[in-house]
């Protein structure tokens, strides 16, 4: 008679299956934050592009924002000034990737000085 040995034949492939969701997760993690990172960015482009516009000419700071960033993205520019400062606000939804993982909206905000010329003359 011949002695059997238990044969692990497809051992590796059983825990390589338990371990995928894992690496799913981690990697699904990693694109979320550059994609947090990628939509601060871009919500500090739009603020900054709004307030300069706002501060150089006068009007058109808050189209100007909204235009510096890719339209897909939904920014909202919000731009208010008085005679020294102009302070734009631009806010981005960040859409999650991570299931469950509820996040708040990308806001920043710029303030340049008043350089209309209507406000200080020639």
């Amino acid at each position: 008679m011949r002695n059997r040995t238990r044969s692990d034949r497809g051992q590796v492939a059983i825990e390589y299956i338990g371990f995928v969701p894992i690496l799913l997760f981690v990697a699904l993690c990693g694109i979320q934050l550059g994609w947090v990172a990628y939509v601060h960015e871009q919500a500090d482009t739009a603020a900054r592009t709004a307030a300069r516009v706002e501060a150089r000419k006068g009007s058109g700071g808050k189209a100007a924002g909204e235009a510096a960033v890719k339209a897909s993205l939904g920014a909202t520019v919000d731009v208010s000034k008085n005679a020294d400062a102009v302070t734009a606000v631009a806010t981005i939804r960040i859409n999650s990737i991570v299931p469950g993982l509820g996040l708040d909206d990308a806001v920043a905000t710029a303030v340049m000085p008043n350089d209309d010329p209507e406000v200080f003359g020639p």
